[in-house]
């Protein structure tokens, strides 16, 4: 099973709206799918239909005896299924420290899975912390969305220096532009320069676009409501990118 985090240490980058649609469309392909939607706020969840909660809460999932695989949630979409967010998972730090391995909590809960799904995503909550420290030790592909501005870009920097302060992370990084307005002429120039000069960056960049922000409204992923559109047929070729980085 492939783990692909969608994580930045920034909020308002566009995670879930991407988690969601990567995820669609990962399943769309025929591929067993799982979405773990880790974001205590439950956005994806909200997306997909579901309530937050599972039983429990975070204290359920630190016993070994608690079966993970069923509390998972059907999308309602053929294979992509949903671990929904529960509001206790503010509190995933204080249970990993209560741990004897700290930062291998989240590999033992993810291991149920592995039976039963190729390709798993990981809505991450912003900041750094336990629980994002657990995320990269379990992660293959680190997607990183953020917007061109200086702000978001100064964020990429510091998780870039953190990253490299000594860790054996054994993921691939691909950052990728979000959220881009081209009406607005520092997006467009950030985008175009750091995309050139940077070639771990994806070359697809996602737009700024109220048919994104709809799907609060609509509660589903953009290829269902919205499948003939340019912003589908972006988040197509960033899929595309990704998967050509499995090589």
């Amino acid at each position: 099973m492939k783990i692909y985090s969608i994580y930045n240490i920034k909020g308002g980058v566009g995670k879930t709206t991407s988690t969601v649609n990567l995820a669609y469309t990962s399943a769309a392909q025929g591929v067993a799918t799982l979405i773990w939607d880790l974001d205590p706020q439950g956005a994806t969840s909200y997306y997909l239909c579901h309530k937050v909660g599972i039983p429990g809460g975070v204290k359920s999932l630190m016993k070994p005896a608690t079966p993970l695989y069923d509390r998972i949630k059907s999308s309602g979409y053929p294979h992509l299924d949903l671990f929904p967010a529960d509001a206790s998972y503010r509190f995933f730090d204080r249970y990993f420290q209560e741990a004897t391995k700290p930062n291998g909590c989240l590999k033992k809960m993810i291991q149920p899975f592995r039976d039963h799904y190729e390709r798993m995503f990981l809505d991450c909550p912003p900041g750094l912390s336990l629980l994002s420290e657990n995320i990269l030790r379990v992660t293959d592909y680190l997607v990183i969305p953020l917007i061109p501005s200086p702000l978001s870009l100064r964020s990429y920097n510091q998780l870039v220096r953190y990253l490299a302060k000594g860790k054996k992370w054994k993921m691939k990084v691909i950052p990728f532009f979000n959220m881009v307005n081209n009406n607005n002429s520092v997006h467009r120039i950030v985008a175009q320069n750091v995309c050139e000069k940077y070639p771990i960056f994806a070359k697809q960049r996602i737009p700024q676009s109220n048919i994104i922000e709809a799907m609060g409204v609509k509660r589903s992923p953009l290829a269902v409501y919205a499948p003939d559109s340019k912003e589908n047929q972006a988040m197509l070729a960033l899929w595309q990118e990704i998967l050509d980085r499995h090589a």
